[in-house]
C-alpha cells in the first residue's frame, strides 16, 4: 500500500510537522510505502505570527519528504494535484487544521481523487478554528466536501464536523503519544542543563502562546498565596504569537518576577526533553481547545498534567489519576496545583500515566486510517452496483 501525506513536515517546524513525520515512520515500520509532500510556501511572511516557520533541527531520517505545495498559488495547486493524481497513491492523507489552507488542500484533493483510484482521507485537527474569521465556514465546507473519509482526534471535532457533512466514513482516534522527542532525562541533569535551581519545584507551560491558551489564567492562579509557600517556580517555554506585554504586566502586578521564568523562543526538538524532564507538573489552562499534543508529550515523559475541561483535553486526562481536569478558572487551577504539591501526588499520578500510555499508541492511529480507507472502498463498491 502506498500512502502520500500532504501537510506540514521538514523543513517546517511545529507539532503538525512532528506528528506527520512520526506517523509516516509508523506506516513505514508496518510495511507501507509512505512519503510526505509538504509546502514550498506554507504561510506568507506577513501572515505568520512567529519569528520563523522553519526548524533548526536536522532532517528526519528514513522519511521521503518533497517540498511541493504553495498555499497561495492556484496554478501550483493544479500542478500538485495533477502530479499526485498521476502517481496514484492508494491513500492521499491530508492534514487540515485551519481554513486558510482549505482552497489549496481542497483543490488538490479534488484533482487527485479524479483518477478514480486514490482515496482521500484527512486527519482533521480543527473544524472550527480557535480564532474565528469571516469565511471560515465556507472554506471549511469546500475542503470537507473534497474528502472520501476522515479521522478526528476528539469528540469535540467529531461534533463540529457533523453540520458540514454526515455522508462519509469518520473514525475517532485519540492523539497518539508524542514519543519522538527523545528519552526521559534524569531530573537533576535536566535542571543543570537549563541552569535551574534544584531547590525548587517547577510548573511548565509549554508551546506557542496565544490568547486561547489561557496563560493569563495560569499567572493569576500562580499568584495564590498558598503557592507562594510551596517553593515553586513557573516556566513559560515557547514563542509568543501575540504581544507579550500583558502577560509580563500580570507577572509584575502580582510581584512574581523572581518566580516566573520566560523562554520566549521556539523550543528546539533537542531541548524538549530537558524542559519536560525538569518539570514536576505541566499546566494547560486553555480557554478553548480541540485536542493537544502537549498533553501527549507530557505523558511520554511521564509528567502529570492539569488541563481544563474544554474541547477534547478532558478525553486524554483521567482526573485524579493522571492529572487534573478543572474549569478554566484561576481559582480551580490554583487549587489543583496546591493539591498536587501539598499532598505529594506525583508518584501516584506517574503510576496512573504508565497504566494509560498504551491507549495512545501510534499503531492505533494507523489502524484507524486504514479502517477508514476500507470503509471508503466498500462505499464506492456499493455505489457502483
Amino acid at each position: 500500500m502506498r500512502i502520500t501525506f500532504l501537510g506540514p513536515a521538514y523543513p517546517y517546524r511545529g507539532g503538525l510537522a512532528a506528528f506527520n513525520e512520526r506517523l509516516a515512520r509508523e506506516f513505514s515500520s508496518e510495511g507501507k510505502d509512505a512519503d510526505i509532500r509538504t509546502f514550498r510556501l506554507q504561510y506568507p511572511k506577513f501572515l505568520f505570527p512567529g519569528k520563523s516557520q522553519f526548524t533548526e533541527s536536522p532532517p528526519p531520517e528514513g522519511i521521503r519528504i518533497i517540498r511541493l505545495l504553495n498555499s497561495i498559488n492556484p496554478f501550483n495547486w493544479i500542478y500538485t494535484g495533477l502530479k499526485i493524481k498521476r502517481e496514484r497513491p492508494d491513500i492521499l492523507l491530508v492534514r487540515y487544521w485551519i481554513p486558510f489552507m482549505a482552497p489549496a488542500l481542497g483543490t488538490v484533493a479534488r484533482i487527485v481523487k479524479s483518477n478514480n483510484y486514490t482515496i482521500v482521507i484527512s486527519i482533521i485537527d480543527n473544524v472550527i478554528p480557535h480564532e474565528k474569521r469571516i469565511g471560515d465556514k465556507i472554506l471549511t465546507k469546500y475542503f470537507i466536501r473534497s474528502l472520501n473519509g476522515a479521522v478526528v482526534m476528539s469528540n469535540t471535532v467529531l461534533f463540529d464536523l457533523k453540520p458540514f457533512r454526515k455522508d462519509f466514513p469518520v473514525n475517532l482516534c485519540l492523539h497518539p503519544l508524542f514519543d519522538n522527542y527523545g528519552k526521559i532525562v534524569n531530573k537533576s541533569e535536566a535542571l543543570a542543563a537549563l541552569n535551574l535551581d534544584p531547590a525548587y519545584s517547577y510548573l511548565l507551560f509549554f508551546g506557542f502562546i496565544r490568547e486561547y491558551k489561557g496563560l493569563d489564567l495560569l499567572i493569576k492562579a500562580f499568584s495564590d498565596k498558598r503557592l507562594r509557600k510551596q517553593n515553586l517556580k513557573l516556566i513559560i517555554a515557547g514563542e509568543f504569537y501575540e504581544n507579550e506585554a500583558p502577560y509580563k504586566n500580570l507577572v509584575r502586578e502580582f510581584k512574581l518576577e523572581n518566580e516566573v521564568l520566560i523562554y520566549n523562543h521556539f523550543i528546539k526538538d533537542s531541548e524538549v526533553a530537558l524542559f519536560f524532564s525538569a518539570a514536576d507538573l505541566v499546566v494547560q489552562p486553555y480557554k478553548t481547545a480541540t485536542q493537544s499534543g502537549i498533553t501527549q508529550i507530557a505523558f511520554h515523559f511521564e509528567k502529570p498534567v492539569i488541563v481544563t475541561d474544554v474541547g477534547g483535553l478532558k478525553e486524554i486526562v483521567t482526573d485524579r489519576k493522571s492529572g487534573y481536569v478543572v474549569k478554566p478558572d484561576p481559582d480551580e487551577v490554583a487549587e489543583a496545583i496546591f493539591d498536587f504539591f501539598d499532598n505529594n501526588r506525583n508518584s501516584a499520578f506517574i503510576k496512573g500515566i504508565k497504566q494509560e500510555k498504551e491507549k495512545f499508541s501510534w499503531n492505533k492511529m494507523t489502524a484507524s486510517i486504514i479502517e477508514v480507507f476500507y470503509k471508503c472502498l466498500l462505499e464506492q463498491l456499493i455505489n457502483a452496483m
